[in-house]
């Protein structure tokens, strides 16, 4: 089953120049689909400060995405809403689709909306994944397990500094301390130290488990 994805810059009225944090974000998401191309419809510009694309399953989304958040850094921040369900094309020359799918990415932005904030219980919580109602109870259950896995990954990227991020995304494209120590100005026994404090190990761990499932 498809899973459509709705992403929306957070907190985007306080940007100072949103047009430059648009561009930067293209960039970003047309990056990263080059180099792990998951999606079948590359995350692009929608509406407003919307953006949105198509995966062939829910591996490829959560891995797609935390390459995403990955590669941001403060005060670019994106909250990711999937949804489980058919999607359709209804404008094939404009991509204009729709279809339960969407309908349950739509909800799963305002739920994750909902539960961050300054005044909310998960503040860094970033992601969150609505089935839609003519689903099985199966997909129910696997939305509820990827739920728990979104709130505690989102956790520790969101307490990340740009540095750590940066660190962790070098370590998952398979870049050596040595060399992440070089590009940062920092010794070896720092970048050690950065990723052990970040948690970062445990994100990496589930990269490779969402690469093996998507036989990536």
């Amino acid at each position: 089953m498809p899973i459509a994805v709705l992403a929306d810059i957070v907190d985007s009225r306080r940007l100072e120049d949103r047009d430059a944090v648009q561009s930067r974000l293209e960039q970003i998401l047309t990056a990263t689909h080059r180099e792990h191309p998951f999606a079948d419809e590359p995350m692009t510009p929608s509406v407003g400060d919307e953006f949105q694309a198509v995966y062939p399953s829910l591996e490829t989304a959560l891995a797609s995405i935390m390459l995403i958040r990955l590669s941001l850094a403060r005060p670019i921040d994106l909250r990711f809403g999937l949804g489980w369900g058919a999607v359709k094309s209804v404008d094939s020359q404009r991509h204009i689709q729709d279809g339960p799918g969407w309908w349950a990415a739509r909800q799963a932005i305002e739920e994750i909306e909902s539960k961050s904030g300054p005044r909310r219980r998960v503040v860094g919580a970033r992601s969150w994944l609505v089935v839609a109602p003519d689903e099985d109870a199966s997909a129910r259950t696997a939305a509820a397990i990827a739920n728990a896995y979104l709130l505690s990954r989102d956790q520790l990227i969101s307490r990340m500094s740009d540095r750590a991020r940066r660190l962790t995304l070098g370590a998952l494209r398979g870049r050596t301390q040595e060399e992440l120590a070089k590009a940062e100005g920092i010794r070896q026994s720092a970048v050690s130290q950065a990723l052990s404090k970040a948690g970062s190990a445990a994100l990496l761990a589930g990269w490779d488990e969402l690469r093996r499932e998507a036989g990536a």
